[in-house]
């Protein structure tokens, strides 16, 4: 089990910790941190003294630096031989609580998980604010700009009533109408009682001026030369 992530005290001991006691604090059965297995434990059950530790092959815990009341490091450690031993595992009390210290390992893997994380985080944002559309292609749609776009005043655009087409369609429809059925009343001026269509005075028309005979020749003439058309030029013969 990965142990980082935890921590145990017992109040009761706080107060007559150090440097001699601090190894019987740290093997207590509760303590999740502690091996009982280990050589201390064997050295305590036959009452022996700590400098046997260095006589045994094992696991053993030696208390490594102290700083009392606040401060105490102990080093978990494979004793092979009485002069060389091979460091497992730290563990620090920091006012009474106990951790283990992570390994160079689980310092490198957390940072670059947590390097790797934030990049994660980063890409998923700026995709988040990535937009396309075939006929305009990519573009970045931030939030900024669109409270920006809420601010500024919008400006009020002239709609027209009617399109060119609609206004012609209209006009077609409402002169078919027109001649499908006609009027009954006409109104001549704006304000004045609408007069029936059949009481209006039609004027009368105009009447063609006499042609004189002369006139008439000329006008035939100019007709009949027009139709025939200009005379063929013949070639000369030399």
């Amino acid at each position: 089990d990965n142990l980082l992530g935890i921590s145990w005290v017992d109040s009761s001991w706080i107060p007559i910790l150090n440097n001699g006691s601090v190894l019987d604090y740290f093997s207590e059965r509760s303590n999740p941190f502690y091996d009982r297995t280990c050589n201390n434990e064997v050295v305590k059950m036959q009452r022996m003294t700590l400098d046997h530790l260095n006589q045994m092959v094992g696991v053993e815990y030696i208390l490594l630096h102290a700083q009392e009341p606040i401060l105490f490091i102990i080093r978990k450690q494979q004793r092979q031989s009485p002069t060389q031993v091979m460091p497992l595992a730290d563990y620090y009390i920091i006012a009474g609580v106990i951790y283990q210290a992570p390994d160079l390992g689980s310092v490198i893997n957390s940072r670059v998980l947590t390097a790797v994380h934030g990049i994660q985080s980063a890409f998923e944002e700026a995709m988040s604010y990535c937009r396309y559309h075939p006929s305009k292609g990519y573009w970045w749609h931030f939030k900024d700009q669109e409270e920006r776009e809420k601010t500024k005043p919008k400006a009020k655009k002239k709609e027209e009533p009617s399109s060119i087409f609609q206004r012609q369609r209209v006009d077609a429809l409402l002169l078919d109408l027109r001649q499908k059925f006609p009027p009954r009343f006409v109104q001549q001026k704006p304000g004045e009682k609408p007069i029936p269509v059949d009481q209006i005075k039609k004027e009368p028309e105009p009447v063609p001026e006499a042609v004189k005979p002369e006139e008439k020749e000329t006008v035939k003439n100019a007709q009949s030369a027009g139709a025939k058309g200009p005379p063929e030029k013949r070639m000369r013969l030399q």
